[in-house]
């Protein structure tokens, strides 16, 4: 049986599409963001000293290469706690700058979305006791990389209901897709870029007039996606439709997504 949510906007039943869907319609979305606009701006402090943090837990792992498994694994978990609490930060105060970031021809869309679901369920991992060892491999000796994500078996899901077992399935499908095999440092380089721009267009923390980035590229500098194409070859900065076909908005997250399931 489909889950049905109740609309926050008008309050109609909905079936949701997406895991942290919230509104029934675009319409519906729109008049809350008109509603609230502005309701948001007390958290912007936080939101610039949590992307500075951010952006050094990601940059410092550009370093790790002579690192041992023991301070990877740290350096790791750090890095995973701050990557997506900004994440979850942002959707839920700034969705329409959040969307808007997607949006930019800068970003490629459903790699980006993928990766930070795939972060996610690292989160959730890292949330149930697993060591962030057990998710780290030293590179092949004819990769360039030093350390990357390590493949993972499907994960246990006995005692989860219905909808989480769909939502876990789909962060570990994320993960596989995008992160097990790649470069660590990658993929906070990307996903830290990212929030970054996020951040810039809520009025946090810019990166006009050469504010660096984690690895000290801007988004159009040529970082390379986990698992996919360069962003320089994705074209310019600035607002364009979404690559693959993905219009419909993703940034209407559920408030419980600072307490996963």
């Amino acid at each position: 049986m489909a889950e049905v949510r109740e609309c926050a906007q008008c309050g109609d039943g909905f079936t949701p599409a997406r895991e942290h869907a919230r509104f029934c319609s675009a319409r519906c979305r729109m008049a809350w963001n008109k509603e609230h606009a502005g309701v948001a701006a007390a958290p912007a402090v936080a939101i610039d000293w949590s992307v500075a943090a951010m952006t050094e837990a990601a940059s410092g792992l550009s370093s790790s290469g002579t690192w041992d498994l023991p301070r990877i694994a740290e350096a790791v978990g750090d890095a995973v706690w701050w990557v997506t609490l900004v994440d979850a930060t942002l959707v839920r105060y700034h969705p329409r700058n959040y969307e808007g970031a997607l949006a930019d021809r800068s970003v490629r869309r459903r790699e980006t979305e993928q990766t930070l679901e795939g972060l996610r369920y690292v989160r959730n991992q890292l949330g149930s006791s697993i060591d962030p060892a057990d998710l780290i491999s030293p590179a092949t000796s004819d990769s360039a990389t030093r350390w990357t994500w390590r493949s993972l078996p499907p994960p246990d899901l006995t005692g989860l209901g219905l909808r989480a077992r769909k939502w876990e399935m789909s962060r570990y499908r994320a993960y596989q897709a995008r992160l097990a095999g790649h470069d660590i440092t990658a993929t906070f380089t990307w996903c830290a870029e990212f929030l970054a721009l996020a951040a810039s267009l809520a009025g946090g923390t810019s990166l006009a007039g050469g504010t660096s980035v984690p690895g000290g590229t801007s988004l159009a500098g040529g970082t390379s996606v986990p698992g996919g194409t360069s962003v320089q070859d994705s074209g310019v900065t600035g607002r364009a439709p979404a690559p693959d076909g993905q219009s419909e908005p993703v940034a209407e997250r559920h408030r419980a997504e600072a307490h996963p399931s």
